[in-house]
């Protein structure tokens, strides 16, 4: 295979542009790093104001009347209780604990993980499921296929990431509500309960499923790895690196929208709510079908890793590529390193997140920027052009040289 030369480029930004601050790997909206309302926002604003008459699908002259407010009524309220917990609440925490067969300290805390409040000693609060799912927790330590930490922290897991999909499905169907059904905010919560009985099954259904195929998923990762060796995670690296005692070594990629605070700063609720939508579906997909993890997502930002230099980096090329395509949102800033992180609490941490976030910064809109050790991953790989820039004093990293990623050979992440 031909060898890419690597050309050179000027640098074009200007001394002592504005970096991330140390506040975390992901932490930094655009509200807390002094972005400057640079020339693309313009453009970018003309395209993103056109996102409520172009996305919005309902609530126009055709659309039909909306049905009158419902008015809920205890006993309602009482039977779709009755339908999510699985039966009538008739225990105190001291019943439960008892029941399980352990103190009242240690169920308070994997009830506290769960992310539920704390209950009073008289409170009628909890069914035969809460004793059943507390049972099953327990029985995991008790049969010493977890410590009590390990449960605690798996229980926090689910709690949280129900927690946030319970809130992001009801707002979902209020949304819709609203827009195809004509409702009023109020409203269309109203009515939400009321037809939730419905929908209880089917979500409940989906949740599973996708649960058992992430499981899958990850297996498979975890068998690629453990076939292949870790030859592969030492590649452009010389064992002095920052982040050499961490243990796993991943392509860490940041994508960045450009101007979006003073975008945000004019648009009203539903429009806002449409650019971050839009922003957030088309990342998650793109990441997914290039076999990435999305991590998380902040505002205008999101963050995201994949197991090799390679996937990363046509990852972070389609990103680019996307979002300066789209008619409707700003281009984004984008940066890829490849390096060793920690992962804790379904998050990532360490040197290799920090400098991917500092170089996000530094990059112009809809380039990717990558530091000369991911560079030296990739510079063999005709599918991939990178163009060096003067090195650059990188607060917290001394001096960095970033390297332009650019397409090369190939045609990158296709979606259907």
């Amino acid at each position: 295979m031909e060898k890419r030369a690597i050309v050179t480029v000027e640098d074009r930004h200007e001394p002592g542009q504005p970096g991330r601050t140390d506040a975390g790997p992901v932490g930094e909206t655009a509200v807390g790093r002094g972005q400057s309302d640079d020339a693309p926002e313009a453009s970018a604003s003309k395209a993103v104001w056109q996102l409520q008459p172009d996305m919005a699908t309902g609530g126009g002259a055709d659309a039909a009347p909306p049905a009158g407010p419902i008015e809920l009524d205890r006993e309602t309220i009482r039977r779709l209780e009755r339908e999510l917990l699985g039966a009538e609440r008739t225990l105190k925490r001291r019943d439960i604990a008892a029941g399980a067969g352990v103190s009242l300290l240690s169920a308070r805390k994997l009830w506290r993980a769960m992310g539920f409040p704390n209950i009073g000693d008289d409170d009628v609060a909890f069914t035969e499921k809460d004793l059943l799912a507390l049972t099953t927790i327990i029985d995991m330590v008790r049969q010493e296929q977890l410590t009590e930490d390990a449960a605690i922290s798996i229980t926090r897991a689910v709690g949280q990431m129900t927690d946030r999909m319970v809130v992001w499905q009801i707002e979902a169907i209020v949304e819709e509500m609203v827009a195809q059904r004509g409702f009023t905010d109020a409203d269309a919560r109203k009515t939400l309960v009321s037809e939730l009985p419905d929908l209880i099954e089917p979500l409940e259904k989906t949740l599973v499923y996708a649960w058992r195929r992430q499981m899958n998923a990850a297996v498979q990762r975890l068998a690629l790895r453990a076939e292949s060796g870790l030859a592969s995670s030492e590649a452009g690296r010389d064992g002095d690196e920052q982040d050499a005692p961490l243990p796993l070594a991943r392509a860490v990629g940041f994508a960045d929208l450009v101007s979006y605070t003073s975008l945000s700063r004019r648009m009203n609720e539903r429009t806002l709510a449409q650019l971050v939508q839009r922003f957030e579906n088309k990342c998650a997909e793109i990441i997914s079908v290039g076999g990435g993890r999305l991590v998380k997502t902040i505002g205008d930002e999101v963050l995201y890793i994949a197991e090799s230099p390679e996937a990363g980096a046509e990852i972070s090329l389609a990103l680019a590529k996307a979002f300066t395509e789209d008619e409707f949102l700003p281009s984004a800033r984008c940066s890829l390193v490849w390096g060793r992180v920690l992962s804790r609490l379904g998050d990532i941490y360490g040197p290799t997140v920090n400098l991917a976030a500092r170089l996000t910064a530094l990059a112009e809109p809809g380039e990717v920027l990558v530091d000369s050790a991911t560079a030296a991953t990739l510079e063999n790989n005709e599918k991939f052009v990178l163009a060096p820039h003067e090195p650059r004093q990188v607060r917290g990293f001394g001096e960095v040289r970033p390297v332009t990623l650019a397409r090369g050979t190939g045609t990158g992440i296709i979606l259907d």
